[in-house]
């Protein structure tokens, strides 16, 4: 917890934003201590990067200038600050006892209840039913990318993405479809999302049940604190209220009760679980326990990880879910707009990673992304390396592709892909 004097910024989801042509950062709250979102302007926006609380705002106001070349008034920051201070942004004893406050309530509550209902799908259960039927309907017609076969496939594992479905509809449907056995075989199902908001903790658990509009999924509790254990109580939990508006495994999770419900309606299975729990970890950015591959795959934190679930797991029958998008490209992310060449360009060096992946080669598809620093911003990076090391060894069956628009000139894209692992 900082001084006021001397103002640290908490992290932030901070994007690019332009209104009536002129650039502007939009602020959120990853956390949701307030509802409240900024919509401040350049060069002002510049000066939260200098606000690691060492420096007061005259300081600001120097650094800026010397460094950016931008001149803001001391007052202008000031009134930056206030604004951020009341909307509980900055690193201070307000957003300190808010956050106590929110952590206590999230606990407490019988399950964690979805944050992407009636926003990125239907909130009414029969309703959600009919919509991810919509996009099962349209794979089995072949109205898909790269549709192929939809037989469902025994498996160990699956990629599947986190885009929102309107856009990632089809995609889910070809590989949740492809894993429907495997699904419904499962006793447990671990849920390694992405973690937007949190590079700083690599493993986050939670030991809250999820809910959807389908109903309650029990959390693993054995199992999470056996994670706990091997990995240390405060690390795995430092970040735990991200969980409470990250959507990465609540849309998996989604996919996960409606195939496993069409399943049992179709007979798929009929001496399958009825009953199953789930295990729900954000997974945040690998890059600061290692320089490359090699360093990752020795790195003893992940190792205690990797050996405290395959313990805690035996004799259960596990599927292992990475819910990861790859690529975000385009000016919606910080990039130049994708032309002709670029997109090509892009699809090859999805086509590395995918191949990577279906081979079984962890360390190779780390390495295929951090050699090019990332350029391409892959968000799926964490949970898709871990569940490949997590089922080593392992061969991947592509089922889908596709490109998502993610600006309405369509000059940015997200691509996601799935794949069942076996």
């Amino acid at each position: 917890m900082m001084s006021s004097q001397y103002p640290k910024i908490r992290t932030l989801d901070l994007r690019p934003y332009t209104r009536d042509g002129k650039p502007f950062v939009l602020v959120r709250d990853p956390l949701s201590l307030s509802k409240k979102t900024l919509l401040i302007p350049q060069p002002l926006a510049s000066t939260m990067a200098f606000c690691d609380g060492t420096m007061d705002a005259r300081a600001i106001s120097a650094a800026l200038a010397v460094r950016a070349g931008y001149w803001v008034s001391p007052g202008e920051i000031d009134g930056l600050l206030a604004a951020l201070d009341e909307a509980l942004l900055l690193d201070n004893e307000r957003s300190f006892e808010m956050q106590k406050k929110a952590l206590e309530t999230y606990r407490q509550a019988p399950f964690r209840p979805p944050c992407c209902a009636d926003q990125v799908y239907p909130g009414d259960a029969e309703a959600l039913s009919q919509f991810l039927q919509e996009f099962i309907e349209r794979v089995d017609g072949k109205g898909a990318p790269v549709a192929g076969d939809f037989t469902p496939l025994g498996g160990r594992g699956l990629i599947s993405p986190h885009i929102d479905y309107n856009r990632g509809g089809l995609v889910y449907a070809q590989v949740w479809r492809r894993a429907a056995s495997m699904m419904q075989d499962a006793d447990l199902v671990v849920i390694l999302g992405t973690d937007h908001n949190g590079s700083k903790d690599i493993i986050t658990l939670t030991r809250q049940n999820y809910a959807t509009p389908f109903g309650m999924l029990p959390t693993a509790q054995d199992v999470v604190d056996a994670l706990a254990t091997a990995i240390g109580e405060e690390d795995v939990f430092a970040g735990e209220l991200r969980h409470q508006s990250e959507h990465s495994v609540e849309l998996a999770a989604v996919w996960l009760q409606f195939i496993r419900a069409e399943c049992n309606l179709n007979r798929l299975q009929s001496a399958s679980p009825a009953s199953f729990e789930i295990v729900p970890l954000l997974a945040g950015s690998l890059a600061p326990l290692a320089d490359d591959a090699v360093q990752l795959e020795e790195n003893a934190m992940l190792n205690r990880f990797m050996q405290a679930l395959g313990k805690a797991t035996a004799g259960k029958r596990v599927v292992i879910v990475a819910a990861g998008d790859l690529s975000h490209v385009g000016p919606a992310f910080g990039g130049q707009p994708v032309d002709f060449i670029s997109r090509a360009r892009l699809k090859a060096a999805d086509e590395e990673l995918i191949t990577k992946i279906c081979t079984g080669d962890a360390p190779g598809f780390y390495e295929a992304v951090r050699q090019v620093d990332d350029k391409n911003n892959v968000c799926g990076l964490s949970p898709i390396y871990l569940t490949m090391r997590l089922l080593n060894p392992l061969r991947g069956e592509r089922v889908a592709y596709d490109l998502c628009p993610a600006d309405e000139q369509e000059t940015s894209l997200v691509t996601i892909c799935g794949i069942v692992l076996q």
